[in-house]
């Protein structure tokens, strides 16, 4: 079984679409803690800091049914700065304004870590940012403030849901469509099968 490391409801449901049996840890790491100046490599820092932080939990007896533990962090880059989720209506609508029309590149890392009731031959410790160019839509502002107010933005990292309302603001997507949800399900079904 997989024990995924983080809080978020669109990887859960992924995993579940997926039919991967999972449980799910919250971390507790603090984000704001971690810092590195590549997107790409800081999000590989927070997926790894989230799955160690939850693989030391792992002591009870009942811990070896727990195959593999799955950390995860996003954040979309936008001319060069990075975006992780808005922290008010207000931000939300800014990034919007500037996203609207041009492209983003939606990064996640992914950190697997070996449990206590791995096979012998699984590794310790798989890292690997995947990285997916996403197209939004030119918008209005009163689209924008709709948006906004749905409240959805400012739970998800870039400010947009694909999954959810903010898929009729992307036009396109080059790369992994589930990376931009919150998780690789390819790289994972090529790490699970290995």
């Amino acid at each position: 079984m997989l024990l995924l490391a983080s809080a978020s409801p669109a990887r859960r449901r992924l995993l579940e679409q997926a039919a991967i049996a999972h449980r799910v840890q919250v971390s507790g790491v603090d984000e704001q803690a971690i810092q590195h100046p590549k997107p790409a490599d800081l999000v590989l820092l927070l997926a790894q800091a989230k799955a160690r932080a939850v693989r030391r939990l792992l002591d009870q007896p009942s811990d070896t049914e727990i195959s593999v533990v799955l950390g995860c962090d996003s954040v979309l880059v936008y001319g060069g700065e990075v975006f992780g989720k808005p922290n008010n209506a207000a931000e939300a609508i800014e990034r919007w304004r500037l996203m609207a029309g041009g492209w983003g590149e939606l990064h996640t890392g992914h950190c697997l870590l070996a449990g206590p009731g791995a096979a012998a031959a699984c590794p310790a410790e798989r890292l690997r940012t995947v990285t997916t160019r996403v197209l939004f839509a030119p918008l209005s502002e009163l689209e924008i403030a709709n948006y906004v107010a749905s409240g959805e933005p400012l739970q998800c990292a870039g400010g947009f849901a694909l999954e959810g309302r903010g898929g009729a603001l992307v036009e396109r997507i080059e790369g992994c469509f589930s990376n931009v949800i919150g998780l690789s399900l390819p790289l994972l079904r090529r790490w699970l099968g290995e």
